[in-house]
């Protein structure tokens, strides 16, 4: 069985009792663990309870592919319901799960952390298909759930968030589950004794400023300037420093977004000024501005629209492909900065 998004927080409150087994795959290791643990919960709440709660590594089911339906069955020596993790678990692990789904009788829960597995993957078809197993996708997280994310944890600490603040956060987290939760915790640590105040562009970046986004800058400017000597020094600092692929996409979306805002309403005739008041997030002044118009002077709309149909396209190659997504952020940016190039050769 797969789990439609719609279904996720829901199966994980309270999972379907006929499920036996459930593979949790997808590109955002955070997220299935986070999950996994959820999952488990539910059956064990103290994770740590060796009675009832079991680890098992995904190549040791290779050499026992009894194992899981083995465990399925066993009882506690204590009493309770007992939880079977495996982790990590690839394809080694399918002939133990299709035992599983041939057990007699048994009640225990088996968890299945599967890394990214891909559509051709048999332990995911079998998870997919077999209706005692479930399938759970866990992708990165885009921007209305990183706000999601931001502003539930703030209203737990009764804390409200200043939009620009809101802008400013998400765009520097990453799209990993785990990482998230480490930056969000740490700002709402920051804040957490100031109940029924509101978080502040300068709570942000006492928090965030120096982690979560070091470089990202550099190479949206020389990305959109063209420059690539400049560009691939920019990105071996930004990877270097453990930055987020996907985050780095994510910033050259936003920056294209606004920079299609702008041109598009100085196309029809509007005011400059006011458009750029309207592009959320960007500095009234300062060398930021002066490079904003800068890629606006060499960007015109056509080249903007295509632009960020390329972006797009290596957000879905990321999440989908299975290739790494250092490289497609590499390439983007390569693509990018070629146009830019061509784009001053042309002026």
């Amino acid at each position: 069985m797969k789990i439609e998004a719609r279904q996720v927080e829901a199966f994980l409150r309270k999972p379907d009792p006929k499920i036996r087994g459930v593979v949790i795959y997808g590109n955002d290791d955070g997220l299935i663990g986070e999950r996994a643990a959820q999952l488990a919960k539910t059956v064990c709440e103290d994770l740590k309870d060796p009675f009832r709660v079991v680890d098992i590594a995904g190549d040791v089911l290779k050499g026992d592919p009894a194992r899981l339906a083995d465990e399925f069955g066993a009882l506690s020596l204590m009493g309770g319901r007992r939880v079977i993790r495996v982790r990590p678990a690839g394809e080694e692990s399918t002939t133990a799960l299709q035992n599983l789904t041939e057990a007699p009788a048994g009640d225990a829960l088996i968890v299945v952390e599967g890394g990214n597995l891909t559509p051709r993957s048999a332990l995911r078809a079998l998870a997919e298909t077999e209706p005692t197993l479930a399938a759970l996708p866990c992708y990165m997280d885009n921007e209305a759930a990183l706000e999601g994310l931001v502003e539930s944890a703030a209203r737990a600490l009764g804390l409200g968030v200043a939009p620009d603040a809101l802008d400013w956060i998400v765009e520097r987290l990453g799209g990993d589950r785990g990482q998230t939760r480490s930056e969000i915790d740490k700002l709402m640590l920051y804040k957490g004794g100031d109940s029924g105040k509101t978080i502040t562009i300068e709570d942000a970046t006492a928090v965030l400023g120096d982690t979560a986004s070091i470089g990202i800058d550099d190479v949206i400017a020389a990305t959109f300037d063209g420059e690539p000597v400049a560009l691939d020094r920019a990105l071996d600092r930004v990877f270097a420093e453990g930055g987020n692929p996907v985050q780095l996409v994510r910033s050259l979306q936003r920056h294209a977004d606004q920079l299609h805002l702008v041109a598009g309403h100085a196309a029809k005739g509007g005011n400059l000024e006011g458009a750029m008041f309207k592009a959320r997030g960007l500095p009234r002044g300062g060398p930021v501005r002066q490079r904003f118009e800068r890629h606006l002077r060499n960007w015109p709309l056509p080249r903007l629209s295509a632009a960020l149909t390329t972006i797009l396209d290596a957000e879905i190659e990321c999440k989908r492909t299975g290739q790494p997504d250092e490289a497609i952020a590499r390439r983007l940016c390569l693509r990018l900065s070629q146009a830019a190039r061509a784009g001053k050769a042309r002026r």
